[in-house]
């Protein structure tokens, strides 16, 4: 999870952090998977939150087995909680997009260590590198910084530019206080919970074949 600064003060849930702050300020879990109960440094940055311990651990809930042998994306990766933990319960590879040079410099040494070969971490701005050459994922975590209008320019730069496998599943994860997601034609809204300020959902889009959320 990634805040605008100057919105976290009103905006951030206090109580969904509470898990992590047990760890110190800098520090995530990996709630499940073949690293479970790790925990993961990541720098001190303006702007970056790692999706809470329940809300991730209500996601990989959400996605089960379809995790296993997956190819994903991790938009606005940020701490990369939500990749790392993709990693760890047996993605087939992920990558990483984070546009905060320190951020991901850090985070390079992290994926390589845990999962040299499987993760594949970019520095650039999401959009733009979403206008380049595509792949198709499997399983994409869409969680831009909160107050930023990325979520609906990203899902329709995703949709467009065949960025996703028939089928694929798209988490987005939005403050509370905006509501559903509006999402591409074709897409449909499978799953969504509140945890705070914090609002997340997993969408399914069109085509019979790729992951099957549960």
């Amino acid at each position: 999870m990634r805040w605008i600064r100057g919105k976290s003060a009103d905006n951030a849930p206090r109580k969904a952090g509470r898990a992590q702050a047990a760890a110190g300020p800098n520090t995530l879990r990996v709630i499940g998977g073949q690293w479970r109960g790790r925990r993961i440094r990541f720098p001190r940055r303006p702007g970056i939150r790692p999706t809470p311990d329940r809300v991730r651990e209500t996601l990989f809930n959400w996605l089960g087995p379809a995790v296993g042998g997956s190819r994903c994306l991790d938009l606005f990766a940020g701490s990369g909680a939500l990749g790392i933990e993709a990693l760890s319960r047996g993605a087939a590879e992920v990558t990483f997009v984070e546009d905060d040079r320190i951020t991901t410099e850090a985070l390079t040494e992290v994926v390589t260590a845990l999962a040299p070969g499987r993760g594949h971490v970019v520095h650039g701005e999401a959009l733009r590198w979403l206008a380049g050459p595509s792949r198709a994922f499997d399983i994409v975590f869409l969680d831009p910084p909160f107050g930023s209008g990325l979520v609906a320019p990203s899902a329709k730069a995703l949709e467009a530019g065949g960025w996703l496998q028939p089928g694929a599943c798209v988490y987005i994860e939005s403050a509370a206080a905006d509501g559903p997601p509006v999402l591409p034609a074709g897409w449909t809204l499978h799953r969504s919970g509140k945890a705070g300020a914090v609002g997340y959902h997993l969408a399914h889009c069109s085509g019979n074949d790729g992951v099957k959320p549960t």
